[in-house]
């Protein structure tokens, strides 16, 4: 069993408390998910996160396919991060743990996304031309979205 690990982390020009709002509302998900992946929520982002929260959304990750996601929020600390795990959906994994921290002239945001691909070593195989890459093209148009939303980072 294989799993994979995506780390990223980005300074933005902005108050903590800014960036905990804005980061920990669902509904801003769609905001920073590029728009071909047919990002919608069907459920569940009706209120401010909470642990146990379940949050249903249709996404069009891979040849237009729609596909049902549904996560859970399983931890919140105010203002310091929450996790959100997929409890149906695409990935045989997904564990994605989001971390806040305030630094001088703004705040540090950090994603560290464990996952495992379904179907063996099918999966495996596809993961470094297909999984991976568009992984990466999700996470660099959300830190590009941010600093088009907040600012560049200037510390």
């Amino acid at each position: 069993m294989k799993i994979y690990t995506l780390h990223t982390k980005q300074n933005l020009p902005i108050s903590l408390e800014e960036a905990w709002a804005f980061l920990s509302d669902p509904k801003n998900l769609k905001t920073i998910t590029p728009d071909y992946m047919g990002f919608n929520i069907l459920s569940g982002a009706d209120r401010e996160m909470y642990p146990g929260q379940i949050i249903q959304y249709i996404v069009t990750p891979v040849l237009g396919i729609p596909t049902k996601w549904v996560t859970e929020i399983t931890h919140v600390r105010d203002k310091e991060y929450f996790v959100d795990e997929q409890r149906f959906g695409p990935y045989a994994l997904w564990h994605h743990k989001h971390f806040l921290k305030e630094i001088p002239g703004g705040v540090e945001m950090e994603d560290i996304v464990d996952y495992k691909i379904p179907l063996g070593i099918l999966g495996q195989m596809v993961h470094p031309i297909l999984v991976k890459p568009k992984l990466k093209e999700i996470f660099d148009y959300r830190q590009k979205k941010l600093i088009e939303l907040f600012g560049e980072f200037k510390g």
